[in-house]
């Protein structure tokens, strides 16, 4: 398939263009005409291929829109934006599924980003997560486009959860069910007492609102032998409940403590040279 890099094609014209002008704008006005110009480049003829970019586009079948895409992908052709834009106005969610199943992380990124929260590939992005595919960044974004779904695929990440598979992602999903249930409850509480670093699970039980869990906080959060991180989790958890926990505790040896009070110090110091 030969492919055709339209935004190679802009950047050699914009680059003329620049040239010509490049006394009469200033570099931040220029941030605003690039994009400008990019998007009138979308509706100018190309001869050589006679249509525009996006009539080039408009052209083709649902199933060669996908192919182009995952063409340009592996031959490392520039995605042009009028590509996506064709696919993504279309709504046919069926032919970007395959690539979902591809073990090439850029692929399987550009499919997510098409596709989005639409219901037809959530099996899609539950069995990338059960399975572990791809990096954290991938596997962390399809949680929370799933957790914003959580009512609708609570039973099938109570599944997976009770397979043993992908458990902190689906934990996280069924943090955000609003439907209370004791089951659901049972195991983010579960998971908590369970963990020896409970930050993550106390944030888990404060998005999920059960205000069960605050006695629960409160007793952990007195625990001498916390680190400042934890601590803290512990502290939004307990307030976003509803509590309040204002004993002074002093974390001047914890690390983390420390390292975050080197950062507050250099940024402040930052600042100052700037002002």
């Amino acid at each position: 398939m030969k492919l055709i890099d339209f935004d190679g094609l802009f950047d050699e014209k914009l680059a003329q263009y620049m040239s010509e002008n490049k006394n009469k704008h200033s570099e931040k006005q220029w941030e605003d005409i690039i994009p400008k110009l990019y998007k009138k480049f979308g509706d100018t003829r190309i001869p050589k291929i006679g249509c525009t970019p996006k009539e080039y586009y408009a052209r083709m079948t649902d199933s060669e829109l996908v192919e182009t895409l995952s063409a340009h992908l592996a031959q490392d052709v520039p995605v042009s934006e009028f590509l996506c834009n064709e696919i993504e106005n279309r709504g046919e969610v069926e032919t970007l599924l395959p690539m979902l199943n591809s073990d090439d992380a850029q692929t399987v990124s550009y499919a997510i980003n098409l596709i989005g929260d639409d219901a037809r590939a959530f099996n899609e992005y539950f069995a990338i997560l059960k399975e572990g595919r791809l990096d954290e960044d991938i596997r962390s974004d399809l949680a929370d486009i799933l957790h914003l779904h959580a009512d609708e695929v609570k039973a099938q990440a109570l599944a997976i959860y009770r397979e043993g598979k992908a458990k902190t992602y689906m934990l996280e999903i069924l943090s955000r069910v609003c439907e209370r249930s004791d089951e659901v409850y049972g195991l983010l509480l579960d998971a908590f007492h369970a963990a020896d670093d409970c930050s993550v699970y106390a944030g888990y039980l404060a998005t999920y609102g059960d205000e069960r869990a605050l006695p629960i906080l409160l007793r952990r959060i007195e625990d001498r032998s916390i680190g400042f991180v934890e601590f803290q989790e512990l502290k939004y958890a307990i307030e976003a409940l509803g509590g309040e926990y204002n004993e002074p505790r002093d974390f001047s040896n914890d690390k983390d403590y420390l390292a975050i009070e080197v950062a507050s110090a250099k940024a402040a110091q930052s600042d100052e040279i700037k002002s």
